[in-house]
This record gives C-alpha cells, sequence and structure tokens, in this order.
C-alpha cells in the first residue's frame, strides 16, 4: 500500500512537491472514471518558486532544439515517477483529452482564480503550477487541508491590473494580442528578462518569485507560442 512520504520522497529531488488530492466522485469525474475505471483518488503534482528550476534547466541544455523542453521533462520525470509506483500519470498538455486541472486545482487546496486568471495561492502567490496528476487505485492518507479565502479579496489596490505597460490585463479579461505584441517589441524587454510585469506586481508570496532565468525561459515559450504579427503592408 501507497504511503504519501513514499511519494514526497520521489518528489522532493526534483523540487517537486504534493499539491493536494481528493477522492474521485462518480458523480463528478464520471468522464474521468470512463478512462481510468480502477482509479480512486486523484493527487496532483506541481512546484512553487524556483525549487524544480536546476531540473528544467539541465533537461533544456541537453535538448537544445526542445521548444517543448518543460513539457517534457515534466513527462519524462513523472511518468518515471507513476511507473515506480505503479498508478497512472496525467498531465496538463499532450490532448484531447485536455483535463481540467485548474478545477482539479480548486477541489484539491486553496486556490482560487486572480484578476490575472492565473490561479492564487495564499502563500505562494501566482508564483506556482500545477505539473501532473497520479491516479490511484488505493487511496493515501492526505492532510486535512483548511480552506483560506482568496488573497484577492483583501487587496485593495490590485496592482496587477494597473503594472502593466501596454494594459493587457483588466477586469474586461486579458488581451493576449496586445501583451503578445508588446513583448516582442522593442519596448518589451523588461518582460523578456523579467518576467510579466503584472505578475512581478502581486504582492503575494514575493519570496517564492521565480528566479530570473527561470522567469525568461517562461516568457521565452510565451514568445515562441505567440509569434509576432507581419507588419502591414503599405
Amino acid at each position: 500500500m501507497l504511503r504519501l512520504k513514499e511519494i514526497e520522497a520521489l518528489l522532493r529531488p526534483l523540487g517537486l512537491i504534493l499539491r493536494g488530492g481528493f477522492s474521485l466522485d462518480p458523480a463528478i469525474d464520471a468522464d474521468l472514471l470512463r478512462h481510468y475505471p480502477e482509479a480512486r483518488q486523484l493527487i496532483l503534482i506541481g512546484n512553487a518558486g524556483s525549487a524544480m528550476w536546476p531540473q528544467v534547466l539541465r533537461f533544456s541544455q541537453a535538448h537544445p532544439d526542445d521548444v517543448h523542453a518543460l513539457d517534457h521533462w515534466t513527462t519524462e520525470t513523472l511518468t518515471g515517477i507513476a511507473g515506480q509506483l505503479g498508478v497512472t500519470s496525467l498531465f496538463p498538455f499532450g490532448g484531447p483529452p485536455w483535463w481540467p486541472f485548474q478545477r482539479w486545482a480548486q477541489r484539491a487546496e486553496s486556490v482560487y482564480p486572480s484578476p490575472l486568471g492565473i490561479l492564487i495561492h495564499p502563500d505562494f502567490g501566482l508564483w506556482h503550477a500545477y505539473r501532473a496528476a497520479l491516479l490511484l487505485p488505493e487511496p493515501v492518507e492526505l492532510p486535512d487541508v483548511a480552506r483560506r479565502p482568496s488573497p484577492c479579496d483583501s487587496c485593495r489596490d490590485r496592482p496587477c491590473l494597473t503594472t502593466c505597460p501596454v494594459g493587457a490585463f483588466s477586469t474586461n479579461g486579458y488581451d493576449v494580442d496586445v501583451c503578445a505584441s508588446h513583448v516582442h517589441g522593442a519596448t518589451g524587454g523588461a518582460c523578456r528578462s523579467q518576467g510579466c510585469l503584472a505578475r512581478l506586481a502581486c504582492p503575494v508570496g514575493t519570496h517564492w518569485q521565480y528566479e530570473s532565468d527561470h522567469a525568461a525561459f517562461h516568457m521565452a515559450a510565451f514568445q515562441r507560442s505567440h509569434p509576432p504579427y507581419p507588419e502591414p503592408a503599405v
């Protein structure tokens, strides 16, 4: 029978952490259970801060032409761990099917949609992510997690909505085209090198902020997935 400490011991050297979990409910998880009828519990695996970055960096340097190095490192690493544990791994990429990781996260722990669209955690702020889910045929005992309110509820200034140099974030949502044009442009150097300035403006969990090269890695991936628009013909 699996124990939580066994899972955590495999994750720790990789800079990954357990992000909570829940028992599967046939009424809520019917689609998942159609694919994996033997599953009884789902636990989420992720990161907070840059603890995993050295591992990802080494993988990226060993595969310099791999534009999806983070996804491939995640798949290779966590599929291997799932195999050691005798469980199934699922990922938030590589679909279909596209699994509802954000909904799963909100069931597993106290995270909430922020004005930037990223889930915010009371401790980690915006500096965390969910990398995989493990499906267990026999539940492990998970620690009780007290529900905590969203830190956005008590944030009056909302600097995340006023810091973006081109106003890509507002109460109406996220204008990805405006953001991408800025990041690719001559004035987007700070975002390219430091990471999203709106995200950096959030006052929650500042000591978990990604290291600069880690943030730049993610911004480079954003640039690849959102190439600049061609100049209009004149």
